[in-house]
């Protein structure tokens, strides 16, 4: 079902009959605020928080080597599991 320019028409008559036509910009902003906000908190995070993150880089190069920066270690049985299984793929193939 679409809405086409008479029922637009008509609900635009509704909202000015309930609201009036001083509300009619009050309206519009807080709308307009409301889907400028949303639509920040589906993006992620704010413009000012991606400023500071940047501001932040700029100031403080990366110099030491965190654990994320790390090569991961496997256990034993990780590796008792790769070895396995890469045995098994050996079989198959």
């Amino acid at each position: 079902m679409r809405l086409g320019p008479p029922e637009i028409i008509l609900i635009l008559l509704v909202v000015v009959l309930i609201f009036g036509v001083g509300k009619l910009p009050q309206i519009g902003k807080s709308l307009g605020e409301g889907l400028k906000s949303f639509k920040q908190g589906v993006g992620g995070e704010s413009e000012e928080a991606k400023k500071t993150e940047t501001a932040t880089a700029v100031e403080q190069p990366k110099t030491e080597v965190t654990a994320m920066d790390a090569p991961a270690k496997a256990s034993e049985e990780d590796l008792a599991a790769f070895k396995k299984w890469q045995a098994d793929q050996a079989k198959k193939g």
